[in-house]
């Protein structure tokens, strides 16, 4: 349930209400504007009435909200969710470049993309430092080595920093070098870890799951919001289907039915989604087409030698081509975009 205070309510209206709602049972979330205060109240009370709350001082308006996620629904919060992060405003109408490579291998290889991803628009660097993979004999990463290269290479360039955290064992050595927490798709219901996440003060970037509904993946984002932090990213990168012609099924029609059901931004992958080279940059100018506030991709010096993921990594001159046409589609449609170099 939703409770929407009058614009300009006072302090001991908004403190009553809030007590009266805790008293009948309700776990009650404040979320205040300039002007106007919104409260959450969770519980799951089919037989109360909402007109009980209604005629209280201050109170506006109150709405059931149907959907089992209170915090990511547009019933929540009916505009779109802008995080500035160290000046960046994601989620808002700039679109927001973020490359690297899958895995951080070595100071010559992510010095040298963080400077090229840099020059070509992108606002952060993206690489894995530990990396959960499908085969226990394949790359695991460098650990927190490569979490120290990673935040070099991209205070040097003058990026922000997103890698993944895979275990709640990590997430306080990950959050001295990262600027956002992304989860991977094997981990999206790893709920202990979303929880402590939850209590983070840097934004999540959450990836939907292998065969993860929207519900279901929505769901994993209200796990991180209703522990307190509110800036939780979605990244769609693709669903498991029959399909096999390319890795995953790229799923871009989630992109505009979770921008309906849900405040919260939403990128792409189409690296992950594709799986092969040749199929992200067209993928990539879809996602920018579809409504997506940004994507993710993977870029290596020399992806036919990557410890991981070579086969989806653009070369650096694939990566000047999406940077170029990503920003003409990104103005076509009305959005911004960090001007990339053209060479």
């Amino acid at each position: 349930m939703v409770v929407i205070m009058e614009m300009g309510a006072t302090e001991p209206q908004i403190e009553a209400v809030i007590e009266n709602l805790n008293a009948r049972g309700f776990d009650v979330h404040r979320s205040s504007g300039v002007n106007q205060t919104v409260l959450g109240a969770i519980g799951v009370k089919p037989e109360f009435d909402p007109r009980i709350i209604r005629v209280l001082d201050g109170v506006a308006d109150v709405q059931r909200v149907t959907e089992a996620y209170k915090f990511a629904s547009r019933s929540w919060k009916k505009e779109p969710s802008v995080y500035d992060i160290n000046g960046i405003a994601v989620g808002g109408n700039e679109f927001i470049l973020m490359a690297g490579p899958c895995s951080v291998e070595n100071e010559e290889q992510i010095y040298a993309t963080a400077a090229h991803v840099a020059a070509h628009g992108a606002s952060f660097l993206r690489g894995g430092a530990f990396k959960p993979r499908t085969s226990p004999y394949s790359f695991q990463g460098l650990g927190e080595e490569g979490l120290k290269l990673l935040r070099a290479a991209a205070d040097r360039h003058g990026l922000n920093v997103i890698t993944e955290v895979t275990e709640v064992g990590r997430v306080d050595l990950v959050h001295q070098y990262t600027d956002i927490f992304q989860v991977g798709a094997r981990n999206m219901q790893n709920f202990d870890l979303l929880k402590e996440l939850g209590r983070s003060d840097k934004p999540v970037f959450l990836k939907r799951g292998l065969s993860a509904t929207i519900n279901e993946w929505l769901m994993a984002a209200e796990y991180v919001l209703s522990q307190g932090n509110l800036r939780v990213i979605l990244c769609e990168r693709g669903i498991r289907t029959f399909e096999t012609a390319t890795r995953n099924t790229f799923d871009l029609s989630a992109v505009p039915v979770v921008k309906k059901k849900s405040h919260l931004p939403i990128f792409a992958d189409p690296s992950h989604a594709t799986g092969i080279r040749d199929k992200v940059i067209p993928m990539a100018r879809a996602a920018v087409a579809a409504g997506a506030d940004g994507i993710i991709v993977e870029v290596h010096p020399e992806p036919d030698a990557a410890l991981s993921d070579g086969p989806q990594s653009l070369f650096f001159d694939q990566f000047e081509k999406l940077a170029r046409q990503i920003h003409d589609i990104a103005g076509a449609i009305g959005r911004t975009m960090k001007q990339p170099t053209y060479a």
